[in-house]
């Protein structure tokens, strides 16, 4: 069996380096949804924080306000 000749080196390097790169590519693309639907699922969070912060406000602004006590000092 002979050594393979320093261009099918090469071309194996090459080869192996592209399936590299697709793979890679690959988890980029899977990396970059998962991002924008983390993302997505931030921005309805804080939406939904910010409109129970609203209600949370309009109910105090309702609460009456505690008649003042005298208190012997």
């Amino acid at each position: 069996m002979e050594t393979p000749s320093a261009t099918d080196q090469i071309a194996e390097r090459v080869e192996r380096l592209l399936l590299r790169h697709a793979e890679l590519q690959h988890a980029n693309a899977v990396l970059a949804a998962q991002a924008a639907a983390l993302t997505q699922e931030r921005d309805a969070l804080q939406a939904r924080l910010s409109a129970a912060r609203v209600r949370v406000d309009a109910l105090l602004a309702r609460l009456p306000v505690p008649a003042p006590t005298k208190e012997a000092a």
